[in-house]
């Protein structure tokens, strides 16, 4: 799968934007602050219809204006769909493919993959749980509508039983309610942790030769997946921390508060790790992603590469960069020099001043 072309209006610091992307590498480069990580948010809102930042839409939208519009053709198997986002600053955005209205945001995926890799990444292990929730949901997302799907509606019945622990009277007023919500929690929570151990099954096949590549086979990395229920059921978990719920007001155990713990040489790293193994740990798994994509896919994601070279020593810059020679990236970074050092091929290059775009090619 490749991503042909992109088209901002009214996005961010971009008035009007169209740029047409090589197969293979591109890279946008300049100073800090100028532009060129929105454009690798707009490419991946493209194709999931979300910002990798977690901004909202309004946020999207450039100053004085109301509405933005992203619109990207993308190839997959020969075929090219045109994918629109019409973002709006005070209702819902609208979504095409092929200029064909869709109403559910899992209509798109399966299109095209992105696989986003950013300096806040490598700090995943090293950050608090919800980082690494937010990784793992962001992936399964787009290789499983199933999965889209049961963990929407998890979401809003956690936000549906918060707002009625909250609404309760001092003497427990509508407690006999809470049962109906936990049954329906119970439901797609239980799916949602199943299908996040199975996914991390997968992962760890694939994380364990990277790991050791990068680390001269001193290293053995094992990814585990961490309850917040411990060894309770979900339902014996509910049953249990009821009236804690009730008076604190809000659901604390579920997928909503669930970890993945990161050992190496038997040690937990988010805790007692070094920098280093944060780092190298954190790298592999997103070089993992990249494997379980193209396996899960059938096909090699777009890789989108946001000003990490900096972040990474020589030994982790080859690694990476020998890893990504077979697959379409968008990289951004404030020079071409590393590239050009790492005798890197650059397809296409891009230089980004004030919100402006030059095609030096």
């Amino acid at each position: 799968m490749k991503i042909r072309s992109l088209k901002l209006k009214n996005y961010r610091n971009y008035d009007l934007l169209k740029l047409d992307f090589d197969g293979a590498a591109n890279i946008f480069y300049g100073d800090n602050a100028q532009g060129k990580t929105n454009i690798l948010e707009a490419v991946y809102i493209s194709g999931t219809t979300k910002s990798h930042r977690g901004a909202k839409d309004r946020e999207l939208i450039r100053f004085g204006q109301d509405e933005s519009h992203i619109e990207a053709i993308v190839e997959k198997n020969g075929i090219d769909y045109q994918l629109d986002m019409h973002l709006k600053k005070n209702s819902p955005k609208g979504i095409a493919i092929n200029k064909m209205p869709i109403r559910k945001a899992s209509e798109l995926f399966g299109i095209v993959n992105f696989v986003f890799f950013s300096p806040e990444d490598l700090n995943i292990i090293k950050n608090g749980p919800s980082e690494r929730r937010r990784f793992i949901d962001m992936e399964l997302s787009q290789l499983d509508r199933v999965y889209l799907s049961n963990l929407t509606n998890y979401n809003r019945i956690v936000n549906q039983r918060n707002h009625l622990l909250k609404s309760m009277g001092i003497g427990g007023e509508l407690k006999d309610t809470l049962e109906v919500w936990d049954m329906q929690l119970i439901q797609y929570g239980d799916k949602i942790i199943e299908r996040r151990k199975e996914f991390l099954d997968r992962v760890n096949e694939i994380i364990s030769s990277i790991h050791k590549k990068l680390t001269g086979n001193r290293e053995e990395i094992q990814v585990i997946y961490e309850p917040s229920n411990g060894n309770l059921t979900l339902e014996q978990a509910l049953q249990k921390n009821r009236e804690r719920d009730i008076r604190i007001k809000s659901t604390s155990a579920g997928p909503h508060r669930d970890d993945i713990c990161f050992m190496v040489g038997g040690l937990d790293i988010r805790r007692y790790g070094s920098q280093g193994q944060q780092r190298t740990a954190a790298l592999s798994l997103k070089l993992s992603e990249i494997e379980l994509v193209k396996q899960a896919a059938k096909d090699t994601p777009v890789l989108l590469l946001d000003d990490v070279l900096s972040e990474l020593d020589k030994h982790r810059q080859n690694y990476l960069l020998d890893s990504i020679n077979d697959i379409q990236t968008l990289i951004t970074c404030t020079g071409v020099e590393d590239f050009v050092n790492h005798r890197f091929y650059i397809n296409k290059v891009f230089h980004v001043h004030g919100g402006q775009v030059t095609d030096e090619n």
